[in-house]
């Protein structure tokens, strides 16, 4: 019988299920041809047909962490030093579904590394992410939420901590489960609206 576009589609939609069950999993040092495979209870042979060889995999699973993160529902923004927060709060892994995504992420790291191409990709992706924060941080000093300064800056710093904090949830979430992690975002937000203090003073 002839397979119908259908068909076609439904099977990539399995597949992609299977490579993201993996990744969720093992990670990038884990995604085979042989795991994958494993996750369909099908033959490898079945999987060429979708990547001939194992970089076409690989660049497969980068495209599809980036769409499922991009489509991650996120919290209502509102304006100012509240959107900025918001921002910070979707790249937690505060959820069983965030921490799998960051997980993920966090294993890529090696694989975009590795590969120049991938790599630049990576640094337009942070990039980006920068800029969107920076443009927060300028709204949030518009309404006087945030002391006057470079929001460059100031969004480059900000990107530093929650990857940071990302990294350390991963590897000790018994330490820092979700609600640590929004207390020391917002310690560190509080750092950001208090204007720096004066060394010395009048006595």
């Amino acid at each position: 019988m002839t397979r119908t576009k259908g068909d076609h589609e439904a099977r990539r939609r399995d597949v992609s299920e299977a490579v993201w069950r993996v990744l969720a999993a093992h990670g990038f040092g884990g995604l085979t041809m042989r795991a994958v495979a494993a996750q369909l209870d099908a033959t490898t042979g079945l999987l060429t047909h979708y990547f001939p060889t194992k970089s076409d995999l690989v660049a497969y699973a980068l495209d599809l962490l980036e769409q499922r993160s991009a489509s991650r529902p996120r919290r209502p923004a509102g304006e100012g030093l509240s959107a900025l927060r918001a921002a910070l709060l979707d790249v937690l892994p505060l959820t069983d579904e965030a921490a799998d995504s960051n997980r993920i992420w966090v294993s890529s790291w090696d694989t975009a590394l590795a590969d120049p191409e991938v790599s630049d990709d990576y640094a337009r992706k942070y990039t980006q992410s920068r800029d969107k924060l920076r443009d927060l941080v300028a709204a949030a000093q518009q309404l006087g939420e945030l002391p006057a300064g470079d929001p460059a800056r100031i969004a480059a710093g900000a990107q530093s901590f929650v990857l940071g904090l990302v990294v350390q949830a991963l590897f000790n979430p018994s330490v820092f489960p979700p609600h640590r992690q929004a207390e020391l975002l917002d310690d560190y937000l509080a750092t950001l609206s208090s204007p720096p203090s004066s060394a010395g003073g009048h006595g």
